[in-house]
């Protein structure tokens, strides 16, 4: 058997046509049957045929689908478009499935193990490997099935399913069974491609979900559907059980197991079994199926064991289908998301099972679709601001279920970051407690608030988990669910101080606004707030008159948050027009840096002037001289010498400042004489007195002493 399976680890079914397949195959009690019919809704034939073209004869209703149309174009599975018969494709059901098996070969996947019955759960108990199917008659070459929402016509409002299989050689009746499960069912491999190596068998993912619908409850568990190949002119019943959990099943139990609780199916008034009636006499058939009692021709790729010629017939009770109105039995919602048709030992439920096609669908469908918004809940249109250090953002979802019209679940939103690349597909932080929603829940459904605290790159992830049996999880991490943080720069302001005179110190300040405090611990949703701002202000001066040569620094202080900064001073040597220039390191990630200010200086607050002045002192200085004239009373004649003493006093007393060199007198009456002080100065107000004594040689004239001469000096510098 060749599989597909969207999980990861499961060997992949490679099926023809990989389309969501809806089956409910759940038969109650509970729900009262109507006189209509599932073999003539209109929307599709069961007349014993795979063709469109091939109506059934009137009274049942026209131009209704057949398998030719579930089966895909392409080839294979399809004849090939030029044959007469082939597949058409384009069916209206939705979902449907059209899924082929290996078939004459070992290569094709088959049940083993004395574990794989079906009163038995899944887990620890089914086994597959490839082999040959053994007897032939049992061996299935495709499966297939398809839902019809009908919305015309007596059956409006219905859900209907189609299903049915074909099979390798008609040597014998062959009991089949199909099972629709609530959960993913899928193999798991051990070897290259998740093919099966093990003698033992491989096992199978999934598990039976069980149910109470037969019981008198209201959940749906999976259902399985026991029916034959039947040759001979007979034709097929059907029997319908639902899986309740081991020991549930009401005494006597089809097994001993008392798992498979059965679903009465009522035979219809006038037949005799749930052969489909094409006599339209039949009318109140809830379920029916039929096997081909003649050759038919197969628009797929059909080789049986026979080797008809020509190739591609379906030799009688070779062809299988069947159908079910879920609507009538109350399981129009149930949803299953896997389909398995086997062949089996007997109608027994813990008979041997064989071969088997399984197939993954859906009818019921999750789509999560979510809008990052920010902490107004309005959607995001570009990066965010770190603005003062953090910033509030919002998750919004948006969980659609298809399949069913009553579910429940639980939603969780998860935040990661920063992260540099890819998206949120696994971890990150919840925001908020899980919220458990239902189609009654009011959508969009919005987040809590989360708080970021670090700039970067974030991405949203929203996680449905499924509570109603059948409906799949779902979740959202596409890239649309990221957003970006972006940091912040700061304003940077600065003055330097006035004009000063050489000598002086000269100084700068700056102010820092709109800083963003560092990350919180953690990032998101921080329990530790992060610090204020860090980094340095640096600080330069140019001078004098250039902006070449640095006349201080650099020099930085130290910043923790908005706020001002400095002063740095120093005192130039030189006068001129000096400059700071002021620098923000920045703090990484959340606060960008600031490039320096300019030089030259363009704001007018960066530059000072240094200037130097000059002053005229003046010292005035007096320097004291006397002169002295030396008469003789009678006209004699004079010889002799002169002194001239300069004395710090008013009246020629006490210590004397200057004294002249004794000067010679010689000559006539009258001879006069004059001091020469060029050292002794008086540079202050002060008082100073001069005298000269004359002393004579000749014995006939007398010396003589001058008064004192009194000197009174005011100085004003």
């Amino acid at each position: 058997m060749t599989r597909t399976s969207g999980a990861t680890g499961i060997r992949q079914l490679s099926r023809f046509l990989v389309l969501p397949l809806v089956a409910a195959m759940v038969l109650t009690l509970l729900v009262p049957y109507t006189a209509q019919a599932v073999h003539d809704t209109g929307a599709f034939q069961l007349d014993g045929n795979a063709q469109t073209s091939v109506q059934p004869s009137p009274p049942a209703p026209q131009n209704a689908e057949d398998w030719d149309m579930v089966c895909p174009t392409a080839s294979p599975p399809s004849r090939p478009s030029t044959d007469p018969v082939h597949c058409l494709g384009g069916s209206t059901a939705n979902p449907q499935s059209f899924d082929a098996d290996a078939f004459g070969s070992a290569t094709d996947d088959v049940f083993t193990g004395g574990g794989s019955k079906d009163d038995l759960d899944i887990p620890g108990n089914w086994k597959w490997q490839q082999a040959a199917p053994s007897p032939d008659k049992d061996d299935l070459e495709h499966g297939f099935a398809a839902e019809y929402n009908i919305t015309t016509g007596t059956y409006a409002g219905h859900k209907v399913l189609y299903f049915g299989g074909d099979r390798f050689s008609n040597e014998g009746d062959a009991n089949i069974a199909f099972w629709f499960f609530q959960s993913a069912v899928g193999e798991i491999g051990n070897g290259p491609n998740n093919s099966c190596t093990l003698a033992s068998g491989c096992p199978f993912s999934g598990a039976h979900t069980a149910g109470n619908k037969s019981l008198g409850g209201s959940t749906p568990g999976d259902i399985l559907i026991v029916s034959a190949f039947t040759i001979g002119g007979s034709q097929p019943t059907i029997r319908v059980y639902e899986w309740v959990g081991a020991g549930n099943a009401t005494s006597p139990c089809f097994t001993n197991t008392c798992t498979l609780q059965p679903v009465p199916i009522p035979i219809p008034a006038g037949q005799t079994d749930n052969r489909c009636d094409q006599t339209g006499v039949i009318t109140g058939d809830v379920a029916c199926a039929l096997v081909n009692d003649t050759l038919i021709p197969s628009p797929w790729l059909f080789q049986d064991k026979a080797k008809s010629s020509p190739a591609n017939q379906i030799q009688l009770s070779e062809f299988y289908e069947g159908g079910l109105d879920l609507t009538q039995i109350g399981f129009a919602g149930a949803c299953f998301r896997s389909f398995l048709l086997n062949t089996r030992s007997s109608q027994s439920g813990n008979a041997t099972l064989k071969d088997f096609v399984l197939g993954q669908f859906g009818r019921c469908e999750s789509t999560v679709e979510t809008t990052p918004k920010d902490g107004n809940g309005n959607p995001i249109t570009g990066p965010l601001s770190i603005g003062t250090g953090s910033v509030s953002v919002k998750d919004s979802a948006t969980v659609t279920i298809t399949g069913t019209t009553t579910w429940s679940g639980t939603l969780s939103f998860f935040l990661c970051g920063p992260i540099a690349t890819g998206t949120c597909t696994t971890g990150g932080t919840q925001i908020g407690s899980t919220q458990t929603i239902s189609n009654t829940t009011t959508q969009p459904i919005l987040s809590d608030a989360a708080t970021v605290t670090s700039v970067g790159r974030y991405c949203w992830r929203a996680d449905f988990v499924h509570i109603t049996n059948g409906v799949p999880d779902g979740s959202d991490s596409r890239a649309s669910e990221c957003f970006t943080v972006n940091p912040v720069t700061p304003t940077l302001t600065t003055q330097a101080s006035g004009p000063v005179q050489l000598g002086n110190a000269i100084s700068d300040t700056a102010t820092i606004t709109g800083t963003a405090n560092q990350p919180g611990t953690p990032v998101i949703n921080p329990t530790t707030a992060g610090s204020p701002a860090g980094g340095m202000i640096t600080f330069t001066a140019f001078g004098p008159n250039n902006c070449t040569t640095v006349a201080f620094g650099p020099t930085s202080v130290t910043i923790t948050g908005d706020g001002t900064y400095g002063p740095v001073s120093f005192t130039p040597t030189a006068v001129g027009t000096y400059t700071f220039v002021a620098s923000y390191s920045g703090n990484s990630p959340n606060t960008n840096p600031v490039a320096a200010t300019g030089c030259p200086d363009t704001t007018g607050t960066e530059t000072v002037l240094v200037t130097d002045t000059t002053s005229v002192v003046t010292a005035q200085d007096w320097l004291p001289n006397d002169s002295a004239t030396i008469t003789s009373a009678g006209g004699s004649a004079l010889n002799g010498s002169v002194v001239f003493t300069l004395y710090h006093s008013a009246d020629c007393t006490g210590t004397a400042l200057y004294t002249e060199p004794s000067q010679a007198i010689s000559g006539t009456s009258p001879q006069s004489k004059i001091t020469h002080n060029t050292s002794v100065k008086v540079s202050v107000s002060d008082t100073v007195s001069w005298k000269a004594v004359y002393t004579s040689n000749d014995s006939n004239v007398a010396g003589s002493s001058s008064n004192c001469e009194k000197t009174v000096l005011q100085i004003t510098n």
